[in-house]
């Protein structure tokens, strides 16, 4: 072999030693997101599913991720859902995590979240990390990074996560380890579960604010949503979660009212439907009325299926063998880590709403 030749081979080599190494430590320093702030794994989760093709996909904030359980949804109306969320999820993500995961779905219904209508602008990057980082290569999450990046963000850092995790070393812990290729499932089809309660004491009172108009950004973002939705034959159904806090304020409500009268969406505030719903602030809740517990979450899902079955049509699918089977599975997990988190937060199992109703 000439020296030539030789001196190739050794430089090639060189490179591949130095992309296994460079691989291996950037899989080894982004956050895992497992135990702690788990939100950040529920995007990525969506690519393992067997069946990406759902009926009706949610997208937004944690006003869906915590308050709707899809488990209900099929347990109770057989709907085939699935919810895209992410913390602080703003529209510009909500809009291409629907286009990406219209790869995938053909859904008859799309509901949005409205609450992230208060953001012009991506306000952190941590929060941008959490809902971009999960999301496959496509051109589509190519312009999620560019209509998210924050002035001090630098694209090159999402192509390459080690450029910004470099000095994670210090965070490091086994969980890095352990789950550095291979992490556990943490949501159930996007639902994020807590049993535990922590009751609706007081309300905040709301700051006064100088403007609360939307800016153009949010507009313009919503404006896509909606016209993607009807280019592809979906109906997109708005919704304002029963969250008691941050505000929602009167006049966030009316730009929401006139928007949705002007292009005929529907839209359903349940802040104002909490008692239709059967919400109750002293057990629906575990953080104070920000987020629905498992209660507040399976009677949300319980409500809103009947009306996404008998208002737009969205089909009762028990009874597919593959997705009866994917759901069983499905269920059976969602029974287990209820059984972990009363363990956990020392919560009586049959106090659940869930077991209550199963015993009338």
């Amino acid at each position: 072999m000439s020296t030539k030749k030789k001196i190739g081979i050794r430089v090639v080599v060189s490179v591949l030693i130095v992309v296994v190494v460079l691989y291996l430590l950037q899989k080894l320093l982004m956050p895992k997101y497992v135990t702690g702030i788990v939100e950040g794994a529920f995007v990525a989760e969506f690519y393992e599913e067997e069946n990406k093709d759902f009926d009706v996909v949610f997208v937004g904030d944690c006003e869906v991720y915590e308050n709707f359980s899809p488990i209900t949804l099929w347990e109770e109306y057989g709907i085939n859902s699935y919810i895209r969320g992410s913390a602080e999820q703003y529209i510009w993500q909500s809009y291409y995590l629907l286009e990406d995961t219209l790869r995938y779905s053909n859904p008859k219904v799309v509901v949005f979240n409205i609450q992230s209508l208060q953001f012009n602008e991506s306000q952190s990057e941590a929060y941008n990390r959490m809902s971009l980082e999960g999301m496959e290569w496509s051109m589509t999450k190519v312009n999620a990074i560019k209509a998210s990046m924050t002035e001090e963000e630098n694209f090159l850092d999402y192509v390459f996560p080690i450029l910004r995790y470099h000095s994670r070393w210090s965070e490091l812990s086994f969980d890095d380890i352990k789950y550095m290729f291979n992490s556990p499932t943490v949501s159930y089809n996007g639902y994020f579960m807590r049993v535990d309660t922590r009751p609706v004491e007081t309300v905040p009172e709301g700051m006064q604010l100088a403007d609360y108009s939307f800016g153009d950004n949010a507009w313009k973002y919503l404006d896509m949503m909606r016209e993607l939705c009807a280019e592809k034959g979906i109906q997109l159904v708005l919704v304002k979660a029963p969250s008691v806090y941050p505000t929602w304020y009167d006049e966030y409500e009316e730009q929401v009212e006139e928007y949705a009268a002007e292009y005929d969406l529907p839209y359903y505030n349940f802040l104002e439907l909490t008692e239709e719903v059967g919400i109750d602030y002293s057990t629906d809740t575990y953080d104070a009325g920000l987020h629905m517990n498992i209660n507040g979450a399976e009677k949300m899902a319980s409500y809103f299926g009947k009306i996404l079955a008998e208002e737009y049509g969205v089909e009762d699918r028990r009874g597919d063998e593959e997705l009866d089977a994917i759901w069983k599975e499905q269920i059976a997990e969602y029974e287990a880590e209820i059984d972990r988190q009363c363990e956990l937060y020392d919560v009586d199992k049959s106090t659940l709403y869930r077991y209550r109703e199963s015993d009338n």
